[in-house]
């Protein structure tokens, strides 16, 4: 086969069989790869009723067909399996080097069953495998975790997947790391290798990856490119990364503050802003196959953080830590990322987690005596502590290591204290300050309260405008962005109003939807230079040239929709009700607290109405959410 390696890798831990499966003739024009073959895949191996802890769950990684290639920003591989979070599909994306090594090794995927009896990881070398002891791994920290490989094996190009102390207890919203400094992090799949006895998943491989049609293929790279360059948000992009959105979250008043109580911050701009990020970092980091560099390579030059240096400042973090704990200032929140990348835990269910007590502390719910010290708003010493006790379920850590849906059963009037959608902590955006398609992606999202899997591709962060209260939002870009949008007419004119080109929030979350499974399948990533200009077009170009397999836009857009159709037709399977996509009561009880949006609640009516919309646009029903026999039937299900 061409682009792909045309092999998964099929590892049995109890067993300690390993096999190689060949990929199904249908699967590449129909599920892509990446995250389409990890649906695919994992609909049929997991029944109802599977404990997501329980040797019988299956983990998956698919890298993307594009990875080990020069297209621009092709480096991203998908980890998938039930949730132990969610009880739901658990799917996380990442990309730094382990997916092209696993390319280069020989396979387009690697799937993990049964439980070691006692602690392993795995070797994976140009095309075989091993299963090795871990026993020596087993309790360190992530970072040492893959220090001590590439020490073994006298190689820093290893890659290695690795759980910490988090994975090894448990906790529900563990990590993956990748390497260092990158992560698969929602939905607790660093749970589900701790729950295997697997330690680590180590890579390296020299092979090639071949193209059909070479010269068309170089110039498709080429086009995509100068599309990425193209982007107004190119140059910004390169020099800030997710941190432009740490200005304009606080002007709307859109902030998680305390738990989403303050929505805008005092000092915010001076000491959590991007305006803040020059004085700890001067250069970019870039994953493989990446022109953006868009993560900060963070060094601590003086006070109590002095010698700090790592890959970091995202917004995530920022975010998480800054706005939700009220953490007052940069290097301490590069300090609390490098303790959830040491401890394998997802860095927005942790945060999160710790906002959660912290309100509840301040409330009074839970007191001093069962923390074991004060957790007050802001306290980095505390924050740390209580990430360790998550991390290694001690004391009330061994509660909030549940997620805050579970913790939350613990306490008297706690559940109203939770941000949660489907069981999955939410993240960034204040729905009652900013209502937007991505916003809304919150309820609509099959992984849950998630940001990353609904995104319009041409949202403004300029303008926080609704013409029409929860159905539309401001476009506010140059004509030019409009007409070099990768869309089709027939569904621009659906999308865009013909005059003012305000958007259909309910049309285009299911346009960016199908357009991030393709991306998640493929292996791109979503960043602002690429998701506004690349499209199933240049996709279709890519793809074809790069395996020969002729795919046209629209099947490449069909691909997307059929990817997001299985993942709902798997939460419905393991239980998900109507009544799970929705807002956490807070959002519609309390009104947000602090800058322009104070006051304001959700609408509960006009968020049930916009929803049915939405499963109007996708063909399901609109009670329900329920994908229709003829939507299964069109989309070959």
């Amino acid at each position: 086969m061409y682009g792909y390696t045309g092999k998964i890798l099929d590892v049995n831990l109890a067993t300690r069989e390993i096999k190689e499966r060949p990929i199904e003739q249908e699967w590449p024009k129909r599920y892509l790869s990446g995250l389409g073959f990890n649906i695919r895949l994992l609909f049929d191996e997991i029944p109802a009723g599977t404990d997501p802890l329980g040797p019988e769950n299956v983990l998956a990684f698919g890298v993307g067909v594009l990875v080990g290639t020069t297209v621009p920003t092709a480096s991203r591989t998908e980890a998938s399996a039930l949730s132990p979070l969610t009880g739901r599909w658990g799917t996380a994306n990442s990309g730094n080097f382990w997916g092209s090594e696993l390319k280069f090794a020989g396979y387009d995927g690697l799937v993990i069953r049964g439980k070691a009896p006692a602690p392993v990881y795995i070797w994976i070398y140009n095309g075989r495998a091993d299963i090795l002891p871990a026993n020596h791994l087993w309790g360190r920290d992530a970072w040492d975790t893959v220090r001590e490989i590439r020490r073994q094996y006298n190689d820093e190009g290893v890659q290695v997947a690795a759980i910490g102390p988090a994975g090894e207890n448990l906790v529900r919203f563990a990590s993956i790391e990748n390497g260092p400094f990158d992560a698969w992090g929602r939905t607790g799949l660093g749970a589900v290798m701790g729950s295997k006895n697997l330690k680590a998943v180590a890579v390296r491989g020299t092979g090639p990856v071949d193209a059909a049609r070479k010269k068309e293929f170089l110039q498709a790279v080429q086009q995509t490119r100068q599309a990425i360059f193209s982007s107004p948000f190119y140059g910004p992009f390169s020099r800030f990364g997710t941190m432009l959105a740490s200005l304009p979250y606080q002007e709307f008043g859109a902030l998680p503050g305390r738990n989403y109580r303050l929505g805008a911050i005092e000092g915010w701009v001076e000491t959590r802003s991007r305006k803040a990020l020059p004085r700890y970092t001067s250069r970019g980091v870039a994953c493989i196959a990446c022109p953006i560099a868009c993560a900060h390579w963070v060094e601590v030059k003086d006070g109590p953080y002095a010698g700090l240096k790592l890959k970091d400042l995202e917004v995530t973090p920022v975010i998480g830590f800054g706005a939700g704990c009220d953490i007052g200032n940069l290097p301490a929140i590069a300090g609390l990322s490098g303790a959830c990348q040491r401890l394998g835990m997802d860095m927005v269910s942790a945060a999160a987690a710790v906002a959660f007590a912290m309100e509840l502390y301040e409330r009074g719910i839970i007191k001093e005596k069962e923390i074991g010290f004060p957790l007050r708003w802001g306290d980095e010493k505390a924050v740390f502590t209580l990430l360790e006790m998550i991390a290694r379920r001690q004391g009330i850590g061994d509660i909030l290591a549940e997620g805050t849906k579970r913790a939350a059963r613990n306490f008297p009037e706690a559940p109203r204290c939770t941000a949660e959608v489907k069981g999955l902590e939410c993240f960034l955006i204040d729905p009652r300050a900013r209502w937007s398609t991505w916003t809304l992606g919150y309820i609509t999202n099959v992984r849950g309260g998630d940001h990353l899997r609904t995104r319009n591709p041409v949202e403004n962060l300029r303008y926080n405008e609704n013409p029409v209260p929860y159905l539309t939002e401001k476009f506010g870009f140059p004509e030019d962005m409009y007409e070099k949008l990768d869309m089709p007419e027939h569904l621009k004119k659906e999308i865009f109003d013909p005059v003012t080109k305000d958007v259909n929030i309910p049309k285009m979350s299911k346009w960016a939807e199908d357009l991030l499974c393709v991306y998640n399948a493929l292996g791109m990533c979503i960043r602002p230079p690429v998701l506004h200009t690349v499209g199933p077009t240049l996709f279709s170009r890519l793809f074809t040239a790069l395996t020969g397999i002729a795919v046209s836009p629209e099947e490449v857009m069909q691909a997307g929709e059929r990817i997001w159709n299985l993942q709902k037709l798997f939460n419905l399977r393991h239980g998900e009700k109507p009544e799970d996509s929705d807002f956490p009561p807070r959002f519609y009880e309390e009104a947000a607290g602090a800058g322009p949006a104070a006051g304001q609640k959700l609408d509960r009516e006009q968020v049930k109405r916009v929803l049915q919309e939405y499963y109007r646009a996708r063909g399901w029903d609109e009670q329900t959410g329920t994908p229709r026999p003829e939507k299964l039937a069109e989309l070959g299900l």
